[in-house]
Order: C-alpha cells, then sequence, then structure tokens
C-alpha cells in the first residue's frame, strides 16, 4: 500500500488548519495600541526613559524625573551619590546627579518615597544619540538588503535601544506609555517604550540606520552606546519643529501653511465625519448583502468621534510636543535625521518653506536636550522612481526632490560656514532604488557614523566625513569653472564626471561635460591637471551662466572625494530658479504655485522636446564627423 497519498492528505489538512488558525488569530487581534504601563503611573514613579537596561550619558550631570504623591520626599540613589526632593503640586519631582565617566559595569538606581523604592538595574554609563525623521529613518533592519546578515551577528551587550511610540497632539507630552503598537502597514503590533539590550530578536525591529550607526560607534571607541529612536514614517519637518517656533518666523510660506492648518482645524466636524462613515458603512453593508457575502467579522458600524485635523501627525509642532516632549531634558550625546519625502508635495513654495524651517527645527531639538552645540547630523533626502540618464535628463529635473536635498544641503552649509564644529552631513542619493524605501541602509548608517566618529571621537585624522565643497565659481568664455577645498573625481569605474547640468539666462539646463582642470603638459605632452577644479561645458549651452549637480529625484550623479571614498558631492546648483520656471517660456507667464495636472505636463513636454533635441544634435555631430 503506498502511503504518501495519506501523508500528503494529513500535510494539507495541517496546513488549512494553520491557515485557519492564523487567519482568526489576525481577526481577532486587536487593531489598536496594547499598553503595558501608563506613562504617568499612580504614586511614586520615573518616567518611562528610565528603566532598566538603559545608557545614561558620561560627563555631563544626568537628569533624572518622576512624579510622586504631593509633598512626598523622593530620594535617588546611584553610584555613591545620593540626591534628594520633594514632589511639587502638579505631582512632579526633579533631581540632578553628578556626571559620570563611560563604564560598561552595570548600575543600579534607587528611587525611594514614603512607601516603596523602585529599583532600576544594567545601566550602562556611556553616549545616548537620538535618530529622528521619517520611514526612512524608522524602516527597520529586518526589511533592509543584507539586514538578516546584520541581525544573526547583533550581539552588542552594550548597546541598548530604546523606540518612543509614535503619539499625537499639540499638547507637551510629560511621558510615553510603554506599549505594543499597532502598525497598520506592516499589520502587526511592534513593542516600543522600552529599554532593550542589543540582541538579533531586538535589533531586527530598530532603524536600519541608526542600528548601523550605533555598531560602528560602539565597535570604534567601546563605549556603550545607547540609541532612542523618535523617527516617524509620512512625517513633515513642520511637524518636528515647535509650534511657537514657526509661529515666530517671518516668511510668507510658513506663514500660509499655518494658516492653512488653522482653517483645517477649526473646520472639522467630528459628528459630520462620523455620520458619512455610518452611510458608508451601511452602504457597503447593503451591497454585500446583494451579493451574498458577509461583513468581516472585525467590522462593526462606526461610533467614535474622531479628532481630525488637531491631532494629525503632520500638524506643525505635533511630533515635536507629542514624541520629542517626552524625552526633552534628558542628556544626549547628538542626533542623526533622515528625511523630506513628506515634504516634496507642494512645489518651490514647499521648498522654501523647508528652507526657512529646517534650521529652526535643529536650534529647537538641540535647545530641548539643553544644548545648543549638541551634534546633529543630516542625511538627505533618499532616492525614489526613474533613474536620471543622459537620455532622459531635462525630464527627471522636474522634480521638487533635488530642491529639498539642496535646502539640506544649505542648511548644514549655513552651520558650517558659521563656525559651527557639531553640524554634519552626508548625501545618500547614489543608494538609490526605485521604490521610496530605497533598502541600501547600511551603507547610509556608515556614512553618518564616519562624521560622528571623525568630529565627536577625535579620529579626524583617520577617518574622513566632508564632501567636497565650491570654493569659487567662474562663468566666461562658453564655459563654468568650479573650484573645490578638495579634490574630486568620479567613482572609479574608467567612466567620466556625469551629473553636471548647465543653462543660460533661456534657463535651458542640459548635461554638462565635466572635466578636470588642465594646469600644464608634461615633457609627452600628457595633460596635467589639478582635481580641485571642475570645467563645465556643453555645445547646447554656448553662454552657461549656472550649474547644477545631481538633479533629479534618483540623479545621475557619480563625483565624490578622492583617496578610496563615497563620500558624494552634494546636491546643489548655483542658481535660484523655481521648478516651475525652468526652463523660461513653457508658460504663457510666471507661476510660483505648484503646478496643476496639465502644467505639470505640459513642463514636462518641453524639458522631453529638449533631451530629444540635444540627442539629435548630438547624433547630427557623429554623423558629420569624418571617419578615420
Amino acid at each position: 500500500m503506498n502511503r504518501f497519498p495519506f501523508f500528503r492528505i494529513l500535510l494539507l489538512g495541517m496546513l488549512i488548519q494553520g491557515a485557519l488558525y492564523a487567519q482568526n488569530r489576525s481577526q481577532q487581534m486587536p487593531k489598536e495600541d496594547v499598553i503595558d504601563v501608563r506613562a504617568i503611573g499612580d504614586g511614586l514613579c520615573v518616567s518611562n526613559v528610565f528603566q532598566t537596561n538603559m545608557v545614561l550619558q558620561r560627563d555631563k550631570p544626568v537628569s533624572i524625573w518622576g512624579w510622586a504623591d504631593v509633598g512626598e520626599r523622593v530620594i535617588v540613589t546611584m553610584n555613591g551619590n545620593e540626591q534628594a526632593t520633594t514632589a511639587a503640586e502638579d505631582r512632579g519631582w526633579k533631581v540632578i546627579l553628578p556626571a559620570m565617566s563611560a563604564s560598561s559595569e552595570p548600575h543600579t538606581l534607587s528611587v525611594t518615597g514614603a512607601n516603596k523604592t523602585l529599583t532600576l538595574d544594567n545601566i550602562l554609563i556611556g553616549d545616548v544619540w537620538v535618530l529622528g525623521g521619517q520611514s526612512n529613518m524608522e524602516f527597520p533592519l529586518d526589511r533592509i538588503e543584507n539586514g538578516q546578515l546584520e541581525i544573526v551577528s547583533a550581539n552588542y551587550p552594550n548597546i541598548r535601544i530604546l523606540t518612543i511610540p509614535a503619539l499625537n497632539g499639540s499638547d507637551v507630552k510629560n511621558g510615553f506609555p510603554r506599549l505594543h503598537e499597532w502598525s497598520s502597514w506592516f499589520g502587526r503590533h511592534y513593542r516600543k517604550g522600552d529599554w532593550d539590550v542589543c540582541t538579533p530578536e531586538i535589533a531586527r525591529e530598530l532603524s536600519a540606520i541608526g542600528y548601523v550607526f550605533a555598531r560602528r560607534v560602539h565597535m570604534a571607541t567601546q563605549v556603550p552606546i545607547g540609541v532612542i529612536d523618535a523617527s516617524r514614517g509620512g512625517t513633515t519637518v513642520e511637524t518636528w519643529t515647535p509650534n511657537s517656533v514657526l509661529q515666530t518666523l517671518d516668511s510668507p510660506q510658513v506663514k500660509t501653511m499655518l494658516s492653512k492648518w488653522e482653517q483645517k482645524v477649526a473646520e472639522w466636524n467630528s459628528q459630520a465625519d462620523l455620520d458619512r462613515r455610518i452611510e458608508s458603512y451601511r452602504q457597503k453593508v447593503v451591497r454585500f448583502e446583494k451579493e451574498g457575502r458577509n461583513m468581516p467579522a472585525n467590522e462593526a458600524e462606526p461610533s467614535d468621534l474622531r479628532p481630525g485635523p488637531a491631532m494629525d501627525q503632520n500638524r506643525p509642532g505635533n511630533c515635536f510636543a507629542s514624541m520629542i516632549g517626552p524625552v526633552a531634558g534628558l542628556q544626549v550625546k547628538g542626533a542623526i535625521f533622515h528625511q523630506g519625502y513628506n515634504n516634496c508635495f507642494n512645489g518651490t513654495q514647499g521648498t522654501v518653506m523647508y528652507r526657512h524651517v529646517f534650521s529652526e527645527m535643529i536650534t529647537a531639538w538641540r535647545a530641548a536636550f539643553n544644548n545648543l552645540e549638541m551634534p546633529f547630523g543630516i542625511l538627505s533626502l533618499c532616492t525614489e522612481g526613474t533613474l536620471q540618464t543622459l537620455d532622459n535628463y531635462c525630464e527627471m529635473m522636474a522634480n521638487p526632490g533635488p530642491y529639498i536635498r539642496e535646502a539640506q544641503y544649505q542648511t548644514f552649509m549655513d552651520f558650517y560656514k558659521a563656525g559651527d564644529q557639531n553640524i554634519g552631513f552626508t548625501s545618500t542619493y547614489d543608494l538609490r532604488r526605485r521604490w521610496y524605501h530605497p533598502q541600501l541602509k547600511i551603507p547610509a548608517g556608515e556614512r553618518i557614523a564616519r562624521w560622528a566618529l571623525a568630529t565627536q571621537y577625535g579620529l579626524g585624522q583617520s577617518i574622513r566625513w566632508k564632501p567636497p565643497m565650491v570654493r569659487e565659481m567662474k562663468a566666461e568664455d562658453g564655459r563654468i569653472e568650479l573650484r573645490l577645498d578638495e579634490a574630486a573625481s568620479a567613482v572609479d569605474n574608467g567612466g567620466p564626471i556625469l551629473g553636471f547640468a548647465i543653462a543660460g539666462e533661456d534657463r535651458r539646463f542640459h548635461p554638462a561635460e565635466a572635466v578636470h582642470m588642465v594646469t600644464d603638459r608634461d615633457d609627452r605632452g600628457r595633460p596635467q591637471t589639478d582635481r580641485r577644479a571642475l570645467v563645465l561645458s556643453s555645445p547646447m549651452v554656448p553662454q552657461p551662466q549656472h550649474y547644477r549637480y545631481a538633479w533629479g529625484r534618483s540623479p545621475l550623479g557619480n563625483l565624490q572625494a578622492d583617496r578610496n571614498t563615497d563620500i558624494p558631492f552634494a546636491t546643489q546648483r548655483s542658481d535660484d530658479w523655481p521648478l516651475e520656471s525652468v526652463p523660461l517660456g513653457v508658460h504663457e507667464e510666471d507661476i510660483t504655485e505648484k503646478l496643476d495636472r496639465q502644467q505639470k505636463r505640459k513642463l514636462i513636454e518641453a524639458l522631453r522636446k529638449q533631451d530629444i533635441e540635444r540627442i539629435l544634435s548630438e547624433t547630427n555631430a557623429l554623423s558629420s564627423t569624418p571617419q578615420n
């Protein structure tokens, strides 16, 4: 008797049973957050930012705070130091412990009140870094290319990890809960609000960039590292900036943005919203009945009144109040920030607004952590979509993405030129994939770690981080000359320098031939070049006035610092022309607002025509060249 069919039937039955069990479990699983520990407990408690397994910042007086009964005496003890205080009328208390040196030896912190003592164990003293931005910072290690290799080797007992829950609201939060947070994106719960020791199981859900950054810094310094991930997908720069700061900015774009939000909040009607959702649900029930289908078990008629725009994660100041607020006042080493995607939707005015806000955001974060010189590293906007090539070059320039990257780089340059020794920057445009979550995160984390190690850990003689910078530009004799502060060359694959475009007064950009400036010739007549100087030219642009580099959402560009680095030349330009009017003459009048669909189509057609004209010109030039 052949037993294999029986086992096949048995296996099939087990698989079906397992699938039905998983389906039932998913239907029973609550699609909301499950709170383990409230943000502020009853009686004596500490802020949830202070836990067993955490890292406290070295070499700085350490603030510890929490809540107790009004008037209750609280004693905090650690490392032989003791500080006492009394809970205020709002139940809050705070003490400051003396600075401590870095130590991998586990410490214990005790908090004693009138009736109980709280004990936090396995605390290390080292450096604490905050991770900020949106989903490309938040993107977890188990979702990236080569992430599994990182995960299986993520056994670092001296790296500790805390992820802040995604809270909402414009009121400043004094604390955050410890919970299992539902992710509709991944259809599962994520554990947030707990300090954990870095293990493969813990690291897999951490920000990939944040993990790689922490790993590199820890391995180079052997100092305990704590990372606090306060990033959140789909967020804008204005939500990470205090509303009180935004209100003071003398910027038409910021004022317009604030006014629109105020109007949305004022016009929201929760009851009308509920009525619409109830009607939609009832229509769905009728439709399912007609089709002979049952409504999903986890769907019911809506009954909740939603708060609407007031609690929107992108309402100006909301994420700062609700996710930075709970950890403000904590002593930290610095922050790294990767964001920009959700500020790409409002044309030139949106990018101008970004430029006005970003520097204020950085200053506000520094103030929140009580250090106006706090190290702050910027990772520029990631890539998305079709790769820019020499065939579609002009067409791909019509995108707000490079304008956001330019705003990020110029913000960095403003701080840098003002003498700020703690501002950092790295480009990520060459880590390209079509998806707007490009999964090449390991190089991005390593690049920003190089900045930290070089500038904050005394390794500047061994590690380079700064991108080559333009010191001087000169446009004359049908070409543009750029003088750099250091040598730069194309990626070493034997090809030319790619990514520059030049334009004249008609604003018609075309790809430029970019070569190192010839300074002399040797005794054999071979050219001697200056690798700190570039010459840009194009037969399509007889009188160039301005240049752009890496100007696309997924841009062509291969210039980087010399000497075996992968430090890209940053996205930048010399002009100040708005997206909507490049080139000139496409529209009957100047347009400064975001292009509508018809206007955008007209612009794309004009840029596509430029590409075709250039390709035809190059083809004709080749066909007319005498053949040997």
